[in-house]
């Protein structure tokens, strides 16, 4: 590993395959604390423009934490984007060294910003909640069976387990409650956001959690990093719909669920939805626009520390 070259980690339950972006060395360690503490320090030894890893749901975690101690740079990049731009490389191929290989090129050519990680707190909150989530899916599940279970017996059981599941997700929303009330900077955030209409407890929390960017960059790199900013599609004179696609899915669904109560109870939201729909505008498309628009909102007040005003005239 020569230095001042981007590394790519590719990071499976037993492994970290190692490669570098040109020419050089290839390497495997072991996926645990031996093998994490012996990467890092090749690594430091190398001193490395970038070191790129796919988001793995979680298994990347315990190396991102050593690496980021260590104030190594480190990109955390969406695997989607990383197998489009193999396919548009000619890598069809798919092994461990390779894969490494390619997120080294990935970051040689995109050089990808290094995105603020979270501290072991917000992992843990960002944990509780995914786990809450998890519990009103089954939640949900479950009330759809007892729709449509004819067998008493049956009937019985799912309401034992519906009332079980409503319980733990009373106990889990609890935990996350208490998780903020222990932190002063988090409670005052959290009191921020939850003065807008149409933001609850959750949607604040998802935001504490999973977008720590909040507050820290422009209206249109944080609309970009959630998924809600349209992208063209236009060639030569044909002049496509504008999509919005990718982003964080967990942001972007309480987004949107917050959307729905701020068009009708929040004024700033409601009057632009509102436009938006008197003007032609599809549902879908006043929808995501007005998603937008709250998280605009939101990303102004957290930077500017300053309480909502609801009055739609007077607000960013």
């Amino acid at each position: 590993m020569n230095t001042g070259k981007c590394i790519g980690v590719d990071v499976s339950k037993a492994r970290l395959d190692t490669s570098m972006s040109g020419p050089g060395q290839e390497s495997s360690f072991a996926n645990g604390p031996e093998g994490i503490e012996s990467l890092t320090q090749a690594l430091l030894a190398q001193t490395p423009k970038l070191v790129v890893l796919e988001a793995t749901g979680g298994l990347e975690r315990a190396l991102v934490a050593a690496l980021v101690s260590q104030r190594l740079p480190v990109a955390v990049v969406n695997p989607r984007q990383v197998r489009d731009f193999a396919k548009a490389t000619g890598r069809f191929a798919k092994t461990d060294q390779i894969d490494a290989n390619i997120l080294a090129r990935f970051g040689e050519a995109i050089e990808p910003a290094q995105r603020p990680i979270p501290d072991e707190a917000a992992q843990e909150l960002s944990d509780q909640l995914t786990r809450r989530r998890q519990l009103v899916d089954m939640l949900t599940m479950e009330k759809n069976r007892l729709k449509q279970a004819p067998n008493k017996a049956v009937r019985q059981d799912l309401k034992k387990h519906i009332e079980w599941l409503e319980n733990r997700v009373s106990a889990s929303e609890d935990g996350l409650k208490r998780a903020v009330e222990n932190s002063p900077a988090w409670q005052a955030k959290r009191d921020l956001l939850v003065e807008v209409k149409g933001v609850g407890d959750v949607t604040a929390l998802t935001l504490l959690a999973q977008l720590p960017e909040l507050g820290q960059i422009s209206r249109k790199q944080i609309a970009a990093l959630v998924g809600v900013s349209p992208f063209n599609r236009d060639s030569g004179t044909m002049r496509g719909k504008r999509t919005v696609w990718g982003g964080r899915a967990s942001v972007r669904h309480v987004l949107y669920m917050a959307t729905l109560t701020a068009k009708t109870w929040n004024p700033t939201i409601k009057a632009f939805h509102d436009r938006l729909v008197s003007n032609g505008k599809c549902a879908k498309v006043a929808i995501v626009a007005s998603m937008r628009k709250l998280l605009i909102m939101l990303n102004a007040m957290v930077r500017d520390g300053k309480r909502w005003d609801p009055h739609p005239a007077q607000t960013t």
